[in-house]
């Protein structure tokens, strides 16, 4: 948190959550197998011979997107993040804290895509709340638990070892790129065109990591997955290496920059790498089941690539592009966040005509 000013937007830092929340989590307990912390999207606890992966979030409603595909997000957000557990998420316990102004129409088809995507994934609604209140306002209407059932062999208890190579998928920035071509089509339009404009917002049913996840884990091989959402890449993999007390040598030039993502964030004058991301796996793997694990996702038409190895901790986190390399730190602050207010204010600004 900045002193004399404004705290900073998003999530806090690491070093904040490690000093302030991860000592104070209550009443101990031996069944809690895998406690909050960063660098990993989920908990575990274990349960006479199964385990239970449970993951909260926002209930997050883009209402730009329509309800239907705002509904999709919401739910994969979720999913995703129980998803690099290894185990498929199956169960949702959601609280939705409704804006006042939401309809009934509005409410009945959120709703009903909410239900539809959980069924395809094969998710049950166990419990929840719901309610229209003051105070409330999109897109954060509510919060959610994901929860997955599974045996502890298939739990993979993130953990990157020296040695490991690193996978991306898909590359930086997908939600950034989802959502600002959601948002701000006006802008994209103006400045590459209308044909482009729809390449960009294909870019959203990327934004999930929940297949990316499930075909990495039936490989093998796995001792880390994460989705990259604040901070992005680089966030991410920050944290696997500070969860993990490992370093990492990364090939900037050997992750994959989508052509939609590099445009729409050079036009609104965002790092890719540094920006939310959710829909991108960042694993770790071992070095014998990687290739494998890139060839199955690039056959199910998901852009992956091995960017780099995992390092003893001592030599620290390292980015090389050419003949150039520097060390790698927390980017702390994610750029989309400060971008997408100051553009939500530009465009309450445009004449209506236009």
């Amino acid at each position: 948190m900045k002193k004399n000013n404004l705290p900073e937007l998003g999530k806090i830092h690491p070093d904040f959550f490690n000093r302030h929340i991860y000592r104070k989590l209550g009443a101990p307990d031996a069944s809690v197998l895998i406690k909050p912390q960063n660098g990993v999207d989920f908990g575990v606890v274990e349960l006479s011979g199964q385990v239970m992966v449970l993951s909260t979030d926002p209930f997050y409603i883009a209402k730009e997107l329509g309800m239907e595909k705002a509904a999709w997000f919401a739910v994969h957000i979720l999913a995703s993040d129980v998803a690099v557990s290894g185990i498929l998420p199956k169960y949702l316990a959601v609280d939705l804290n409704l804006p006042p102004e939401i309809s009934e129409d509005e409410l009945i088809r959120l709703w009903g895509a909410v239900h539809k995507e959980c069924k395809k994934l094969g998710i049950s609604v166990v419990t929840g709340h719901t309610g229209r209140y003051a105070g409330c306002n999109y897109p954060m209407v509510g919060g959610a638990t994901m929860f997955g059932l599974g045996s502890k062999k298939e739990l993979i208890n993130p953990h990157a070892h020296p040695g490991d190579v690193i996978i991306v998928s898909k590359g930086p920035a997908i939600e950034t790129t989802g959502l600002f071509s959601a948002y701000f089509p006006e802008f994209i339009r103006a400045e590459y065109g209308a044909s482009f404009l729809k390449r960009a917002q294909k870019i959203f049913y990327q934004m999930s990591t929940v297949k990316d996840a499930s075909i990495a884990a039936s490989i093998g091989g796995l001792t880390a997955m994460h989705d990259a959402t604040e901070c992005g890449v680089w966030g991410g993999l920050f944290e696997i290496a500070q969860h993990s007390q490992v370093g990492m040598c990364i090939d900037l030039d050997k992750i994959i920059l989508q052509e939609e993502v590099r445009l729409v964030c050079a036009l609104f004058e965002i790092d890719p790498y540094k920006s939310i991301s959710e829909g991108t796996l960042l694993a770790t793997a071992n070095k014998k089941k990687a290739g494998f694990i890139v060839s199955a996702l690039e056959r199910a038409g998901i852009p992956a690539s091995i960017v780099g190895e995992v390092t003893e901790k001592n030599q620290g986190m390292r980015v090389f592009s050419g003949n150039k390399n520097r060390e790698l730190k927390h980017p702390r602050v994610d750029p989309f966040w400060g971008r997408f207010e100051e553009y939500l204010k530009k465009r309450s600004k445009i004449p209506r005509l236009l």
